[in-house]
């Protein structure tokens, strides 16, 4: 591949730059004129929108879709002081002096919380109108001081947010994991990433919420991706903004809420599990172009070559197909630019072909070829098209099964996490500073407690289930955690 169009370093050698490189050279996004943001391109917004997409059909039957300001005056923050502390320094305020009158700061959206919840109070009035669900798709602003990279963290991203209103604790519970099986089902099914799902300890929780869930995906480096989350928000948030309502009594009643989302971090996970050193791998499910045709010609069989490519491309009704017809790029540069795009499947069409009757295929994700007759084509590409997305799946699968590791003690953690890449079970005692000792010798914290483990937030309140020692502490172990450095 050349240096102007491929990738000029390796993922296992240097991922950090592998990933701007990708991200770059395949068109995805660009850095925005304003330090930590990012342009979305057309490419990119297509993975983005199938996404987008496959979530929304989940959610159609139950959820209406709304839109509420980008703009949050800073008493409805103020309201709710656990954001602001938060989220700290990320909030981001309006700075205008054209609007001497302001009588109040105003924050750019972090997320919607405080002014979706002000809305409810206005809203709810009765049992009647209970559950109410809303869902916007916007962009949120957090003025993020770290190391920014496209997708993975910029200080303004694309995202999904839902809320929720309902009578009960337990409704609420039980919305909350609704939307994180969903999630789920669009990581694992769409994306093709394996997945655990669980809870978030006590002190990472989002702020103001009983209990946070989280799905978390172990990236070709060893660190996890948060890739979604679903807050069961309790009474906190309607008590601070008076929601209420009357039940079937008349009786007034203070409601329940919940809020779930994923963003365009998600674009940022698909890249780091599937790409490799020639680009992207796109799933099929996800990809925006599953099929190029490229014919193969010289000026004496054009013709031939291009007709036999159109009767190709007609086989595969309902396949996403693309037929590169430039006279500008030889072969092996298409072959190259569509890698490095990630096109699940390449089909050659030379003269060859075209006097047999064949068409030769390539898979992206092995590099397996073979040949088959134009009749067959439809159906062949139907089962590559499953069978690509099965492998890709198992692929991942595998290699998050052969990187969790347990450890009993804290040297052990210490070493394995510094050694090996992946997970790391340990038991723990509940205690926010033992993760930190883990935190601050070897940068690996608390990504997930496994709802597989047991370590539910009703279980640890009443003891644990979990028997033996702290592998920090010693101390009386209440719930197995597993840690992981993080993106």
């Amino acid at each position: 591949m050349s240096q102007e169009l491929g990738v000029t370093v390796d993922k296992e050698n240097d991922i950090h730059e592998w990933y701007r490189q990708v991200v770059m050279k395949a068109d995805l996004a660009d850095y925005g004129p304003v330090q930590g943001t990012m342009i979305v391109k057309p490419y990119g917004m297509k993975l983005w929108s199938s996404i987008r997409s496959e979530f929304q059909d989940k959610i159609d039957n139950e959820v209406d879709n709304a839109y509420f300001p980008l703009f949050i005056p800073e008493r409805l923050l103020d309201k709710e002081e656990d954001i602001v502390d938060g989220f700290g320094a990320e909030v981001a305020y309006v700075e205008d002096g054209s609007e001497k009158d302001m009588e109040e700061r105003v924050a750019i959206r972090p997320t919607s919380e405080s002014i979706v919840t002000d809305f409810f109070s206005d809203e709810i009035r009765s049992h009647r109108q209970l559950p109410y669900r809303l869902n916007q798709w916007a962009n949120v602003v957090r003025w993020e001081v770290s190391d920014t990279r496209p997708f993975l963290r910029t200080r303004e991203f694309l995202w999904q947010e839902g809320h929720t209103v309902h009578e009960t604790h337990e409704e609420a519970e039980a919305e909350a994991r609704k939307r994180l099986k969903q999630y789920e089902e669009i990581v694992e099914e769409h994306l093709a990433i394996p997945s655990v799902l669980g809870y978030k300890p006590e002190h990472d929780k989002f702020p103001g919420a009983d209990y946070t869930y989280t799905i978390e995906t172990l990236m070709p480096d060893g660190r996890s991706i948060q890739s979604g989350t679903s807050h069961n928000l309790g009474q906190h948030f309607t008590e601070a903004f008076d929601v209420t309502y009357e039940d079937e009594s008349s009786e007034e009643k203070t409601a329940y809420t919940t809020s779930w989302g994923i963003s365009t971090r998600l674009i940022g996970s698909l890249i780091l599990a599937h790409g490799d050193d020639n680009g992207l791998r796109l799933p099929p499910t996800i990809a925006p172009i599953q099929v190029v045709v490229v014919p193969i010609y010289q000026d004496d069989n054009k013709e031939e070559v291009l007709e036999f490519s159109r009767e190709a491309e007609n086989e595969l009704k309902g396949i996403r197909t693309e037929v590169d017809r430039r006279d500008h790029r030889t072969p092996g540069y298409k072959f190259n630019e569509w890698e490095l795009k990630g096109v699940p499947l390449r089909i050659e069409i030379g003269p060859d072909e075209a006097e047999s009757g064949t068409a030769t295929l390539v898979r992206r994700d092995t590099g397996d070829r073979e040949e088959v007759e134009i009749d067959r084509l439809g159906d062949r590409v139907d089962e590559l098209m499953a069978g690509i997305q099965e492998q890709m799946y198992r692929e991942l699968e595998t290699y998050q099964e052969d990187n969790i590791r347990t450890a009993e003690s804290k040297e052990e953690m210490l070493g394995t996490i510094g050694r090996s890449r992946g997970y790391v079970r340990a038991k723990w005692c509940g205690s926010e500073s033992c993760e930190a000792e883990i935190k601050d010798e070897v940068a690996a914290e608390i990504v997930v407690l496994p709802f597989e483990e047991d370590s539910s937030p009703e279980a640890v309140q009443s003891g644990g289930t979990v028997e033996g020692e702290c592998a920090v502490c010693g101390g009386e172990a209440r719930k197995w955690a597993w840690y992981a450095k993080n993106y």
